[in-house]
């Protein structure tokens, strides 16, 4: 389990044949092999280690489905060691499972902060609330806005400095996982289908009879 606070960002090496190096040094202090560390949100097992990289293995699967089997040489990667029994819980749960991707539409300055708006699918929006939770590339964010077809996060500068969220630019894929809170609410409830069938009318109306 993360909690989305990012501890480093961390350099690609390689991705590819089933394999992803990272340069990286915070991260792999106390770390051993078999143990995970999330990149870019995505939670993997280290499998070798030297004194500033580490590597891991990646399916198929994870790369097709995150931003992973996109990045080159020397991209930038947020990284966070799982989060340790006695550690701090400053950020939400995070499982460095990504259950989507979406795209960066703009960012906008506003005083200190700035804006980042991310167009994501259905799937994904139907999890989101105004002021809940969201990991973005592995970053624990509160979410300020959300509509039918993007949301927006505020990001303050220490945010901006620590991770890679402010170096996106239009167009960037972007890991996302929702809170897993609304998920298991979600399956409980009955509020949605696999196949994506059940309407957003039909969604509200079992909402409002569950809370009868």
């Amino acid at each position: 389990m993360f909690t989305g606070i990012i501890e480093e960002t961390g350099k690609i090496i390689s991705v590819g044949a089933g394999r992803i190096a990272v340069q990286a040094g915070k991260v792999l202090e106390g770390t051993k092999i078999g143990d995970s560390i999330a990149v870019n949100g995505v939670c993997l097992t280290v499998t070798t280690m030297a004194s500033s990289e580490f590597t891991a293995d990646v399916m198929p699967e994870t790369l097709s489905r995150t931003n992973l089997g996109s990045l080159g040489k020397g991209a930038c990667v947020n990284l966070e060691r799982a989060m340790a029994a006695d550690g701090r819980f400053g950020g939400h749960i995070v499982s460095g499972h990504i259950d989507g991707t979406g795209t960066v539409s703009r960012l906008e300055k506003d005083g200190n902060a700035v804006w980042v708006y991310i167009a994501a699918p259905g799937s994904i929006l139907n999890l989101i609330i105004e002021k809940g939770s969201i990991a973005i590339d592995g970053i624990s964010l509160t979410v300020a806005k959300v509509n039918a077809v993007e949301f927006a996060v505020s990001v303050i500068p220490h945010t901006g400095e620590e991770t890679t969220l402010l170096g996106k630019k239009a167009g960037d894929m972007v890991n996302l996982e929702n809170d897993v809170i609304g998920k298991y609410v979600q399956k409980l409830m009955g509020l949605g289908r696999a196949d994506g069938s059940s309407s957003q009318a039909e969604r509200d109306e079992k909402l409002l009879n569950w809370l009868k």
